[in-house]
């Protein structure tokens, strides 16, 4: 009788240590992988779209589109969502609409961006400034035509 209320009351005062155990599962979670699915689209592939390419370049450009529907023969949609493991969802959206077999429009939450005002930059000018060569004497070489030094006796 001894042997075993001895292990009862051993696994009782451990149970009640447990008490504490919404304390451990605050920094205690399981792993959760990032799930991504669908096709990521980035501003830089959206910017290779022309209007009037054909549904060829476009798939060359984009890749195969997660839904092509039947009954919109003319419309492809690229979805991508991706979900972290712990944080928010991000879902990206871009629909791509087709006129005769020839791009005619985008639609959706990855466009690119709107061009901005062309610059005209002024060519930088240098100032090179060239001082005298040790050992002539303080002057400079004299210089030939085709720009290579002369010698300093002629």
């Amino acid at each position: 009788m001894k042997r075993i209320i001895v292990p009862a009351l051993l696994s009782l005062i451990a149970a009640a240590g447990c008490s504490s155990l919404p304390e451990v599962t605050s920094w205690l979670t399981p792993y959760r992988i990032d799930v991504r699915q669908g096709n990521f689209v980035t501003q830089e592939m959206v910017a290779q779209l022309k209007p009037g390419q054909n549904r060829d370049q476009v798939r060359f450009i984009l890749g195969t589109p997660l839904l092509a529907d039947s009954f919109h023969g003319d419309r492809w949609d690229y979805v991508y969502r991706f979900q972290p493991g712990h944080g928010e969802v991000q879902q990206r959206r871009l629909t791509v609409y087709f006129a005769n077999d020839k791009l005619s429009r985008l639609d959706g939450d990855v466009l690119t961006n709107p061009p901005k005002a062309a610059v005209t930059a002024e060519p930088a000018s240098r100032v090179v400034e060239i001082g005298p060569v040790p050992g002539a004497g303080g002057k400079s070489p004299a210089k030939t035509e085709s720009g290579e030094s002369a010698p300093a006796g002629k």
